[in-house]
């Protein structure tokens, strides 16, 4: 047998470790609650520059999350019954119609009811000037008028086309990039607002033909597009090319 200052006995050992419980912290059953719905909360909506809105499903769905799709349903509509009779206290509360700057980007709407109570507080920003709505999987607006809204950032959501658009009377930046809009049909309805920055890149619309000299055509009062100042030849259009008409007649 081998000996000497060499040798070496390694031994191994498991030690077992006891499992812990998992304790739920005291502010778990608040993580669904809005903020205006917490006891002894004074703060209003028009306090808050970036609010969290995203409504939290009901009691009832989160008992049910694992049950058939026919009693979500059933919440939902109940929810639906319960936000057509909100309280007045409540309205006041949230206070959205004196909002001036709100950012409502990043609420992460992934179920029905959500975007339907989204879509209720936009209704209701009716003195908004300044609103930030972006990544938010909006995919049509037209049910909602901004009449004071001067700055409208719809960045990165599902918009496919330029009738999805609020109402915007006085819209002078609107910034649409990252959306999926291919033509520009609608865009002669922002020809009456004091549009001056428009922001379209990163939409298939931005590949078409005299993509720039449309858009200045049907929106003459546009300073900037894209980023880029109007330059000259923004303002001419490719005329198409037709044959030149002749008395001859060809026969093939």
């Amino acid at each position: 047998m081998a000996t000497g200052p060499n040798l070496h006995c390694q031994a191994q050992f498991t030690v077992t470790l006891p499992t812990r419980p998992v304790v739920k912290l005291p502010s778990s059953r608040f993580r669904f609650v809005s903020w205006h719905r917490l006891e002894q909360c004074d703060v209003r909506g028009d306090q808050l520059t970036c609010p969290r809105v995203r409504e939290g499903p009901s009691e009832e769905e989160l008992f049910q999350r694992q049950g058939d799709d026919i009693c979500l349903e059933r919440g939902r509509r109940r929810r639906r019954r319960e936000g057509e009779g909100q309280r007045w206290e409540e309205r006041l509360q949230e206070n959205w119609e004196n909002c001036l700057e709100l950012n409502l980007s990043y609420q992460d709407l992934g179920d029905p009811f959500q975007q339907e109570n989204f879509l209720r507080i936009l209704r209701r920003l009716i003195r908004v000037e300044e609103l930030q709505l972006v990544d938010n999987s909006l995919t049509n607006l037209s049910s909602v008028r901004l009449p004071r809204c001067r700055m409208l950032n719809l960045q990165r959501n599902h918009l496919v086309c330029l009738r999805q658009l609020p109402k915007l009377p006085v819209v002078e930046h609107l910034c649409l990039s990252e959306n999926a809009i291919s033509s520009l049909g609608g865009l002669g309805a922002l020809g009456n607002s004091p549009l001056r920055s428009l922001n379209l890149t990163r939409n298939p619309v931005t590949f078409t033909q005299d993509y720039r000299a449309r858009v200045f055509h049907c929106l003459p009062k546009l300073e900037v597009l894209d980023g880029i100042p109007k330059l000259p030849e923004d303002s001419e259009l490719t005329r198409p090319q037709f044959p030149e008409t002749t008395r001859m007649c060809n026969i093939l």
